[in-house]
């Protein structure tokens, strides 16, 4: 059964989303970057929310940019034909490789678990995580953390009364001392 993935990059602090709506903490480097895109390798299909759809739809036409270097070329490479679902009430249609749904997470997990593909099932996007998450369909959890706290903002993990048990499964420090963690959850 493919694995259902929540990553994303997290203030040490908890957001993924400073206060003021920003991200530019998050850019990340030449390093991380790398280990980004040797992660996407491993995703057959991308759950996303209405503003993570919308933030990332850069991608879908970056190739086209002569500025981008390398690296952002291979990812948009990988990116661009990524099967993308995308979960929005407010969207009446998505562009590239992208199927809009309007309601049924975990509908759609289990009819994606249940075929026959390859590949992880990644979610990003905190509330359609939270939604995920509240339901018992994540697998497993990758946060990215970035060296600095924004005192606010959109949290990595909803704030609700549930334990989770995880399981630390790899963490890694990168010459940015940006740490990744992953856990699995314990069932």
């Amino acid at each position: 059964m493919r694995n259902v993935t929540y990553s994303m990059g997290v203030s040490l602090d908890g957001y993924i989303v400073g206060p003021d709506g920003g991200i530019d903490w998050t850019v990340p480097d030449a390093e991380v970057f790398r280990f980004w895109i040797d992660e996407i390798r491993k995703v057959g299909v991308h759950l996303l929310g209405r503003r993570l759809y919308e933030t990332m739809l850069y991608w879908e036409t970056a190739d086209q940019d002569p500025s981008l270097d390398d690296s952002m070329r291979e990812w948009a490479a990988l990116w661009k034909p990524l099967p993308k679902v995308v979960f929005s009430t407010t969207l009446s249609a998505v562009q590239g490789n992208a199927r809009l749904v309007s309601g049924g997470l975990a509908e759609e997990i289990e009819r994606l678990r249940a075929e026959p593909a390859e590949g992880d099932i990644a979610i990003g996007g905190a509330t359609l995580a939270a939604e995920a998450a509240a339901s018992d369909l994540i697998d497993e959890y990758q946060l990215m953390v970035y060296p600095v706290l924004v005192g606010g903002g959109i949290p990595f993990f909803a704030r609700h009364e549930r334990q989770v048990n995880l399981e630390l499964v790899e963490t890694r420090t990168f010459d940015s001392k940006v740490v990744y963690l992953r856990y699995r959850v314990a069932r």
